[in-house]
């Protein structure tokens, strides 16, 4: 037996969220409530590599957790197509534009719980596009160029704790042949 809902009501919505809360019966038969955060515009990631073999990660705290979050690039697509999203947002997290665009794959957020496509770039052949537009209003404290290799190890390490970030580096990796 799967999922059946039996009735939906919107809890609450924003531009970015929507909170629904499903009266559904659950696989074992019985009846219960289900809570779902639909994310309004897919999010799109970007592992941007330098010729170096550096990525370009971004350091912010979030305001959900409280912590300093080391991140790839990242933000939402505000009804753009996902590859347009993800070269403004590395324009404007990093000040950096990339000559050369490649979709790693996509993937779905704490899907217990929510309804969050995301969508992962890798990003190449880098240049200067002027100074990060958004940097301020997002809290980003540092942009830095890592090492792949000591990427790796910050999150071997729990340096990066994200996990859309965790997960992107990890796709990067995979295509760039360094993880099977």
């Amino acid at each position: 037996m799967s999922w059946t809902t039996l009735d939906s009501r919107i809890a609450y919505e924003n531009r970015w969220i929507r909170v629904r809360e499903d009266a559904v019966l659950r696989p074992d038969g019985e009846r219960g409530i289900y809570g779902v955060v639909e994310m309004v515009a897919p999010a799109v990631f970007v592992v941007a590599l330098t010729e170096a073999d550096e990525v370009v990660l971004i350091t912010q705290r979030r305001y959900t957790t409280g912590q300093i979050s080391v991140e790839v690039p990242a933000g939402a697509t505000d009804g753009e197509e996902p590859l347009v999203a993800a070269q403004r947002e590395l324009r404007e997290e990093t000040g950096l534009a990339a000559a050369e665009w490649r979709a790693l794959g996509s993937m779905f957020a704490l899907n217990g719980i929510a309804d969050a496509p995301e969508h992962v770039f890798l990003a190449t052949g880098l240049s200067d596009a002027g100074a990060g537009d958004e940097r301020a209003a997002e809290g980003i404290t540092a942009v830095e160029r890592v090492p792949f290799a000591e990427a790796m190890r910050m999150m071997r390490d729990g340096e990066i704790s994200d996990g859309e970030t965790i997960a992107s580096l990890a796709l990067a990796a995979v295509a760039l042949g360094r993880f099977a």
